[in-house]
């Protein structure tokens, strides 16, 4: 079953930055609470990552959701994103178990047990509807409501593709293997994440130290001001 910083690894780098782009534009209190808890995570000051362009924002964003000590915002923000951004996706796979929800997309009272064959069905709706990438992280958001997930909703998830993270499609075979790169397996891609996010590490501490400093001008002159008047 995956985790929320695991899906920020695996889906497409423009959805990624789409969840924090809505967040940004619909959400700001929301967005601005994810700068402040990715922030504290790292040990930074928000204003570290509020000084940079929009774009840098979202990267920065993108690139500490996907780190294991991120989990539970990485949770909250991919919840709150489906629920604000895509209520029909939400409320099309609960009407087709037949759910009550609050017609939004959230329930409170979830079997715990769902019917096999309604769930193929509704899913396999979803899919014809739906971006198919969006189906797959809501699905894997929905089983984290959960400790084990539903056993129905894994099976399926185990036997349908378009519903499974990383090298779920196999790559045809190449005629020479030693002359085409292996597709880096899910603990590399895990460790490249983590080596980016270290290399990454010295060049914030600096920026952040500038920040810092900017910060305390900014004081001393709002300061000597206040004396002036």
């Amino acid at each position: 079953m995956k985790l929320a910083n695991e899906i920020f690894q695996d889906v497409k780098p423009e959805t990624a930055a789409a969840v924090f782009q809505y967040l940004r534009d619909e959400q700001r209190e929301v967005y601005k609470a994810s700068i402040s808890s990715l922030a504290a995570n790292r040990k930074l000051r928000p204003v570290f990552v509020q000084r940079k362009p929009t774009p840098e924002q979202i990267d920065w964003l993108v690139k500490n959701a996907k780190l294991r000590g991120s989990v539970e915002i990485a949770t909250q923000v991919l919840q709150l994103w489906l629920l604000k951004a895509h209520p029909a996706l939400l409320t099309g796979f609960l009407d087709g178990l037949g759910i009550e929800h609050d017609g939004e997309g959230a329930a409170d009272d979830i079997p715990d047990e769902l019917d096999a064959k309604k769930l193929e069905s509704t899913v396999n709706d979803l899919l014809k509807n739906h971006d198919p990438e969006l189906v797959r992280i809501y699905l894997h958001i929905f089983q984290l409501q959960r400790p084990d997930g539903w056993e129905e909703l894994t099976k399926l998830i185990e036997t349908t593709p378009d519903l499974q993270f990383g090298d779920a499609e196999a790559a045809p075979a190449p005629a020479l293997a030693e002359e085409v790169e292996k597709p880096a397996t899910p603990k590399a891609k895990k460790a490249a994440v983590k080596e980016e996010i270290a290399g990454a590490a010295e060049e914030e501490v600096a920026e952040e130290e500038v920040a810092e400093e900017e910060v305390a001008e900014e004081e001393v002159a709002e300061e000597a001001t206040e004396e002036e008047k």
